[in-house]
């Protein structure tokens, strides 16, 4: 009997577990004991050379704006981003050993800010994407094929400047203009073909032109001077040897009273007079958004347009308007910064 009954007792629990191991091997009434939620899948990790020409405040501009760029769209550094920033101080051998050094470490992605740094990368390697900024003419500098369809490993973003704009800027500011100087450095690219567009602007005004070149920054304070006696008013294009020097530009410029139209904001808060140019930071913020299609593959850096701002920005020197004696009109007032 009690055989019988430790029997029964088994068959009835084997019975339950079998029912309940049916219950949840598929039936449509079963409940699936919960789990927890999967992590989502991490985000892929990319290392980016960043290779400056030179230390300025455009420059530096447009690195932080595309590395902000990178950070807004989930890329930090430390986390899922390793950043390589070398700063060539204007100078073509460190340019080349900057460029062989990401080449040998294999980084994702290159950062080529300023026309030499790019061309110093490009000349390294075919394969690396690299995107530049703060580069005026991509064609020009051999980069690319063409703006359109680039055709290899460059892309970016160009700091074209609206320079017929800047010079109907002058123009209003200084009416009275009859010569104009061209301030720039003769081994930069980007500078020539500005200064190339700046004659043909002041031709069609029938202004007449000067030309002062530098090599260096040591010849920006000697450049600077010839021009005094010779002008009513001197454009300095977006140039990374005068940017850095704008201080020694302006203590020459002020003093002998004579208005400076610049290629970029920053160097008017330096000590130009005036312009209507590019915002550097979102330059370099446009430019990390391609970086981000390219990490996502997105985009081809061989298929990607170069792309440029739509927008300018008015910047005014009013201390500086002040100290060489022209007057703001009415209708440019609110740009004014540094009011006397």
């Amino acid at each position: 009997m009690k055989k019988t009954s430790r029997l029964l007792a088994l068959s009835l629990a084997l019975a339950m577990v079998l029912a309940l191991a049916g219950c949840t091997s598929g039936g449509s009434t079963a409940t699936a004991t919960p789990t927890a939620t999967p992590a989502p899948t991490e985000q892929a990790s990319f290392s980016v050379g960043i290779i400056q020409y030179v230390e300025h405040a455009a420059l530096d501009a447009s690195r932080e704006g595309f590395v902000q760029a990178l950070a807004d769209n989930g890329y930090v550094e430390g986390q899922n981003l390793t950043l390589d920033l070398q700063n060539a101080q204007a100078d073509q051998n460190n340019l080349k050993t900057i460029s062989q050094r990401f080449v040998n470490n294999k980084v994702d992605l290159i950062l080529a800010i300023a026309t030499p740094a790019a061309q110093a990368m490009a000349s390294e390697t075919t394969e690396i994407p690299i995107l530049g900024t703060a580069i005026t003419d991509y064609v020009a500098a051999k980069l690319v094929d063409s703006n359109e369809a680039p055709g290899g490993n460059v892309s970016g973003t160009t700091d074209m400047n609206p320079v017929k704009e800047q010079i109907d800027l002058l123009v209003k500011l200084v009416p009275d203009v009859k010569t104009v100087g061209i301030l720039y450095t003769s081994s930069e690219d980007n500078s020539v073909v500005q200064a190339n567009m700046v004659k043909e602007a002041c031709e069609a005004l029938n202004l007449a032109v000067e030309e002062a070149t530098v090599t260096s920054v040591n010849d920006v304070q000697q450049a600077a001077q010839s021009l005094v006696g010779k002008v009513d008013a001197i454009y300095i294009p977006t140039d990374n040897i005068l940017a850095s020097a704008m201080p020694v530009v302006s203590t020459v410029t002020n003093e002998a009273k004579i208005p400076t139209i610049c290629g970029e904001s920053n160097m008017v808060l330096a000590g130009g007079l005036a312009t209507l140019g590019i915002n550097y930071y979102n330059l370099g913020y446009q430019t990390g958004e391609m970086a981000v299609r390219l990490f996502k593959g997105e985009a081809k850096i061989s298929e990607m347009p170069i792309e440029s701002l739509t927008n300018y920005d008015f910047t005014i020197n009013g201390e500086v308007a002040k100290t060489i004696g022209v007057t703001i009109p009415e209708d440019l007032q609110q740009y004014v910064v540094n009011p006397s």
